[in-house]
C-alpha cells in the first residue's frame, strides 16, 4: 500500500496532522542493533515545529515512544514501533475552509479520490506525517554507519535564488546546524534568513534546494532495471510533502556537456577502483560504485500563505479565501533531516538486499 516504503527494511507511517498521534511501524530491521530513545529523539528535534524564527510556530514536543521491538537497547527482529502524540494540534484553526479547495493543496485531490478528507490542516497530506520518516531514518542511520561506517548529511543549498557555493565536500554537521536556516555558508544563510522573514511579513512563502551526500557508501548496491538505486532515491525524495524536483551527480547541468566532459574515468587507488570525477553521483547503472552518493532534491514555495486567494468550495462556488494557522514560510530548513533520513531507508534497505543476495 502507499503508506508503506521499503522491501527488506520496509516502513508504515500512520497518523494525520492534527489527530491523536502519529507514528511509524518499522519491519525487517535486523536484531541485535543497538537503538535508544536518544538516537530518534535528536533527529526529531531537528525537524519539529517552533525550533526557529523562520519555521512554523506550532509548539510540539515530538517526544517519541518506542512501543515494541526494542528490549534491552537493542533491536529484537520483531516489528518496531514508535509513537508522538499531538500536543498543540488545533483543528478549529481550519474550520473556517472546510469546504474550500486551498490552492496547490491536496483538499481537492483527496476529495476525488477518497469522497472523504480529513479538513483539519493537510491530514495525511501534511508534512507532519514526516514523523515517522524521521524517527525510522535515525535507526536507519544507525545500521549504515555500524555496518558500513557509512553518514548522510543534506543542507540548504539554495532558497529563492541565494544560493550557498560552498561545495559538500567541506560540508560537516556542525557547520550544517550552525545557523537556523541550516545553511553552512554564512553569507547565503544570513540573507536567506532575511529573504524568508521578508516573505513571511507579506504573507507570502518561498522555496529552494536540499543537497544530499552519503560518504563511505559500499560498492554495490543497488538493482538494475526498475529497482536502480539513483531511481530509488528519486522516488523517496519526490514523495516527501513539496518535493518538486530531483538530481543526482551532475543532474541537469550535465546535459550541457560531451560524453568526453562527462564521463567518469577510472583509477586504482590502494587496490581499490575508483573515479577521477564523480558526475555520476556516485551511482553507475543504478548500482552504488563506492563514491559519495550527491543528490539535490527540489521544494515548491510552502502552498499555505497568509494573502487571500481565489478558489471555489465544494459545491463549485467562487470563493476568496484568507489563509490562517501556523505554517512555515519556507521549508527548506526543517526538510534537511527528512531527505537526510529518506537518503538513509533508501541506503539500508538496498544494503539489507544485498546481503541477502551475495551474503556481503
Amino acid at each position: 500500500m502507499s503508506n508503506s516504503f521499503g522491501k527488506a527494511f520496509k516502513i508504515t507511517t500512520w497518523g494525520e496532522s492534527h489527530g491523536d498521534a502519529v507514528g511509524v511501524v518499522i519491519d525487517g530491521c535486523p536484531p541485535g542493533l543497538p537503538i535508544t530513545l536518544e538516537d530518534i529523539q535528536k533527529e526529531l528535534d531537528r525537524r519539529k515545529p517552533g525550533q526557529s524564527e523562520i519555521s512554523t510556530q506550532r509548539k510540539e514536543g515530538d517526544k517519541a515512544e518506542i512501543l515494541s521491538g526494542v528490549f534491552e537497547g537493542v533491536s529484537l527482529g520483531t516489528p518496531i514501533s514508535i509513537s508522538v502524540w499531538n500536543s498543540d494540534a488545533r483543528g478549529k484553526d481550519y474550520e473556517h475552509m472546510k469546504s474550500v479547495y486551498r490552492p496547490s493543496h491536496a483538499d481537492y485531490t483527496y476529495q476525488a479520490k477518497y469522497g472523504v478528507r480529513n479538513w483539519k490542516g493537510g491530514g495525511r497530506a501534511s508534512a507532519r506525517e514526516t514523523i515517522g520518516r524521521v524517527a525510522a531514518g535515525a535507526i536507519a542511520k544507525k545500521f549504515l554507519f555500524k555496518e558500513y561506517g557509512t553518514e548522510i548529511f543534506a543542507f540548504v543549498k539554495r532558497i529563492s535564488d541565494i544560493e550557498s557555493n560552498v561545495n559538500h565536500k567541506d560540508v560537516t554537521a556542525e557547520t550544517i546546524e550552525s545557523n537556523i536556516a541550516r545553511c553552512p555558508d554564512k553569507d547565503a544563510a544570513a540573507a536567506m534568513i532575511e529573504a524568508v522573514k521578508t516573505a513571511r511579513k507579506n504573507g507570502d512563502s518561498l522555496g529552494g534546494v536540499v543537497e544530499a551526500f552519503a560518504t563511505n557508501v559500499p560498492v554495490g548496491i543497488g538493482e538494475p532495471v526498475f529497482d536502480k538505486l539513483d531511481a530509488e532515491l528519486a522516488k523517496a525524495m519526490l514523495s516527501l510533502p513539496a518535493c518538486k524536483g530531483f538530481e543526482i551527480g551532475s543532474g541537469f547541468d550535465g546535459t550541457y556537456s560531451t560524453g568526453s566532459q562527462h564521463n567518469d574515468s577510472f583509477y586504482m587507488s590502494e587496490g581499490t577502483v575508483r573515479t577521477k570525477t564523480n558526475n555520476s553521483g556516485g551511482i553507475q547503472g543504478g548500482i552504488s560504485n563506492g563514491e559519495s552518493i550527491v543528490l539535490r532534491a527540489g521544494f515548491k514555495p510552502t502552498a499555505t500563505i497568509m494573502s487571500s486567494q481565489d478558489t471555489v468550495d465544494v459545491f463549485g462556488n467562487d470563493v476568496e479565501l484568507q489563509g490562517r494557522g501556523r505554517h512555515d514560510p519556507c521549508v527548506l530548513p526543517r526538510a534537511v533531516p527528512i531527505v537526510e533520513s529518506m537518503f538513509a531507508l533508501v541506503l539500508c534497505d538496498h544494503a539489507i538486499r544485498h546481503r541477502g543476495q551475495t551474503g556481503k
